[in-house]
């Protein structure tokens, strides 16, 4: 059980909502937004002191049904619902990350010559890629291990404090931070997980801020402009997969509307790619 990582999690949900709503008047003005620990205990049918020690990191071992009230107390989305549960100890920790791709995704996404395809572990490091995906993201072969890490990059952008002013263009990078905090919860154990989040909060306040907000969402599909340096422009659709059977793992598609700019785009970059 993290005490800590609860508390603040139980906190900055608390802070989220409204007592509107949750059905409950508004009454004067509130000094802090959302609702207070009191109100939350009582739509959880529970004791304030109980709730207040748990947002205090002191409180007890909290079993399944008093998260399950939380949960709904707080309007918990299915994978903040997960979240809780894993802080609280309450879920089963999955094995360790293995860190190899299986030969049937290598093949898979070597088969994908018009799609740039890459496969992500929990840590957000670029594990293996085709040829395409290397061309889009640069020269990932020269790269070192560490230089290979999608978070590093995201943040180490020197625009990357307009990027995140901008709810449409910041939308990739909170994406991130929240998939990276379900790695973390997942795998609390991990010393490459904790110690990139440890890198990050030291060195990137804005990855502090939006780590600091304690969103979780495990990433599915979501919209991304990629400034490409000979071919321009290209506005791509995201896709996140899941590898079956390895909860570590995400296939990466990037894929563009057909007969768009983009969409030719990609292909003069395949083109390119292709007699180099």
């Amino acid at each position: 059980m993290n005490r800590d990582e609860l508390a603040e999690f139980l906190r900055s949900r608390r802070h989220r909502i409204t007592p509107r709503q949750v059905g409950l008047p508004t009454g004067e003005r509130r000094r802090t937004p959302g609702l207070r620990r009191q109100e939350v205990a009582q739509l959880a049918g529970m004791s304030v002191d109980y709730y207040i020690r748990l947002e205090q990191g002191r409180g007890p071992h909290p079993s399944r049904q008093v998260l399950n009230a939380l949960a709904r107390a707080l309007m918990l989305y299915q994978n903040e619902r997960t979240h809780l549960f894993k802080l609280a100890g309450q879920a089963t920790d999955p094995s360790a990350r293995r860190g190899d791709v299986p030969a049937s995704i290598l093949h898979l996404i070597s088969f994908l010559e018009e799609v740039p395809a890459y496969v992500l572990d929990a840590k957000y490091d670029v594990l293996a890629w085709n040829p395409l995906a290397g061309a889009l993201l640069g020269d990932l072969e020269s790269r070192s291990p560490d230089d290979r890490n999608v978070i590093r990059w995201v943040f180490a952008a020197p625009d990357i404090a307009e990027i995140l002013d901008d709810i449409e263009k910041g939308a990739f990078a909170r994406a991130s931070v929240a998939d990276l905090r379900v790695a973390a919860g997942c795998y609390p154990d991990d010393p490459g997980i904790q110690g990139l989040v440890a890198e990050m909060l030291a060195l990137s306040p804005e990855f502090a801020a939006v780590w600091a907000r304690h969103e979780v969402c495990v990433r599915r599909q979501q919209r991304k402009r990629v400034e490409h340096p000979v071919v321009g422009p290209i506005d791509t659709i995201c896709q996140v997969l899941p590898v079956p059977d390895r909860d570590d793992l995400r296939l990466v598609l990037y894929t563009t509307e057909p007969g768009s700019a983009s969409h030719q785009a990609l292909r003069d970059l395949r083109r390119q790619t292709l007699s180099s």
